[in-house]
């Protein structure tokens, strides 16, 4: 039997304690929640009070878990994601993602794929709408995990507990080059012609390790070729986009050309594990459709 003074606390209650632990900061879970720093002390005293022990370490520059706390937080997050899945499931009806899947997607890979989606996921999924949130893998998978996403397309990696993922398609980089750079004329180029010292790249690693540094939009990148010079590599999906930009030219890699993998997850305990196959394999079949794009083994 659930005591008296538990089964006072409420689903917002819980909601509150999650967001302190996900912001670190009483101020800044109250800014996020729209509550006073006060009334939100005061309702997480009250779950600490229900649940009879601290959740919390007060006093330091950043809230953390106490060592019993860190589990009792595992289990809330647990509680507040049945509770999502209760409310997916009220509003499902013959709605495919319960009329709404929430993707999340790397912004190096988003504005290129969703013009291919467009058209064919009403199709297949009739009444259901697409909504797309871009970030990087870590914080996707955060995400997923947390109950904010219903999938992440992503890198493949080993994925966190309870995480379900299906490899769907390798994408190979091409090269991006000033139209005045001295290979600009050719269609296909070796790497070993490229000038390691010219390179702009991506924040996002390359698969074979290479690739470090900028922070920016593929956009931003072909503008910083186009003002530096050199060259840069980008994912084949972002092709037709670059290409219209003006004084870039784009050029495909000699022999096995590197990339990336790109893989669709989501939670094991999702309501929607035969939609989501289902969009996997609408994925693949988009990918097999596009030029440059290989499907991955997938089981």
């Amino acid at each position: 039997m659930i005591s008296t003074q538990l089964s006072s606390v409420s689903l917002r209650d819980l909601i509150l304690v999650q967001a302190v632990h996900r912001h670190g900061s009483f101020n800044s879970a109250a800014r996020a929640m729209h509550i006073s720093p006060s009334g939100l002390s005061h309702q997480v005293q009250k779950v600490e009070q229900a649940l009879g022990t601290p959740l919390f370490e007060r006093g330091g520059r950043r809230v953390v878990p106490t060592a019993g706390g860190q589990r009792l937080l595992e289990q809330i997050d647990t509680v507040l994601l049945a509770a999502e899945h209760l409310q997916q499931a009220t509003r499902a009806g013959d709605k495919a993602f319960g009329g709404d899947l929430r993707l999340g997607v790397l912004a190096t890979l988003g504005p290129y794929l969703l013009p291919h989606l467009i058209e064919p996921f009403p199709q297949h999924f009739p009444g259901a709408r697409l909504s797309l949130s871009e970030g990087k893998p870590r914080g996707l998978l955060r995400r997923l995990h947390e109950g904010e996403l219903d999938a992440v397309l992503a890198p493949p990696a080993s994925p966190p507990s309870g995480i379900a993922m299906r490899s769907l398609f390798f994408e190979p980089w091409e090269v991006l080059l000033r139209a005045d750079h001295p290979l600009s004329g050719k269609r296909a180029i070796s790497l070993d012609q490229l000038k390691t010292d010219e390179a702009i790249l991506m924040a996002e690693s390359h698969a074979d390790g290479e690739g470090y540094i900028q922070d920016v939009s593929l956009e931003s990148l072909a503008a910083l070729v186009t003002l530096r010079g050199g060259h840069a590599l980008v994912p084949a999906l972002a092709h037709d986009r670059l290409a219209s930009m003006p004084d870039i030219v784009l050029a495909k890699i000699k022999g096995q050309a590197p990339g990336r993998e790109i893989a669709l997850y989501w939670r094991e305990a999702s309501p929607w594990h035969a939609d989501l196959q289902a969009f996997a394999d609408l994925l693949r079949k988009l990918a097999r459709q596009r030029p440059g794009l290989q499907l991955t083994e997938t089981a």
